[in-house]
């Protein structure tokens, strides 16, 4: 008796795995990128994750999941291994944490969603902008929820900042101050007519968010939100009675 065929989703994989070799980021099963299985496992709601020290005067900030584990694998995948096709998955997560950002908002308020920018000389070795990539991500899905969203890529970057890496919060606030700017695309924009939302991938210290909020603030747009993919776990000194615990994601600003 001849054996069943496998389901379509099985054959897609398989086909993948023969042609591409391609792997699931989260579990290592050949295939798909990221396979059913860790796909179901993804956050489906956003959290306020205020880090700590929180920046003096930093809007709220929201993200779907904490920077670890299967979030973390697939933020570096597709940031610096250029694995696109993760791109429509973080996507849906910037789109969680955008949607829980903008709650308040009514939903014919416009949304202009502006992307934490990159420098040109990393953005020209990847060959793409990852952060712009998934923010047009987002702007398609509320819009085809009815909610008028514009991308809205007013910032840019001055020359001079340092790789962030190793950084302590102190050290990369001092980095990125007076590192951006507005562009000229502020002025084709109804900006002052709209709700910014700062959107990144991934929130550590919040530097790079305050410093975004203020080149935009500086040229009259006002900041609602931030939103990005995932943010770092907060991690505090043990106290008498403290269990050590660091996985929680903190609710308000400490």
């Amino acid at each position: 008796m001849p054996l069943a065929p496998p389901p379509r989703p099985a054959l897609v994989d398989a086909w993948s795995d023969l042609l591409l070799g391609s792997a699931c980021v989260g579990c290592a099963a050949p295939g798909r990128t990221l396979c059913r299985a860790c796909r179901c496992t993804l956050p489906e709601a956003a959290e306020p994750a205020w880090p700590s020290p929180t920046p003096a005067g930093l809007v709220t900030p929201w993200a779907a999941g904490a920077y670890g584990d299967l979030l973390r694998s697939m933020l570096l995948a597709h940031k610096e291994e250029q694995v696109v096709a993760l791109c429509r998955p973080l996507s849906l997560l910037l789109t969680v944490s955008v949607l829980a950002s903008t709650a308040d908002v009514g939903d014919a308020d416009p949304v202009l969603l502006v992307p934490v920018p990159s420098r040109p000389a990393v953005i020209r070795a990847r060959g793409y902008d990852p952060i712009t990539r998934m923010v047009r991500g987002v702007v398609g899905r509320l819009r085809a929820q009815g909610r008028p969203a514009h991308l809205a890529p007013l910032l840019r970057s001055r020359p001079g900042v340092a790789d962030q890496a190793g950084l302590g919060a102190r050290e990369r606030s001092a980095n990125l101050a007076g590192s951006m700017a507005c562009t000229a695309r502020l002025r084709r924009l109804p900006v002052r007519a709209g709700r910014a939302v700062i959107c990144d991938d991934v929130l550590t210290t919040g530097a790079t968010a305050r410093e975004a909020q203020r080149a935009l603030e500086a040229s009259g747009v006002a900041v609602h939100a931030v939103a990005v993919v995932a943010a770092t776990r907060r991690r505090r000194p043990r106290g008498p009675g403290d269990s050590g615990r660091t996985g929680q994601l903190p609710e308000s600003p400490p």
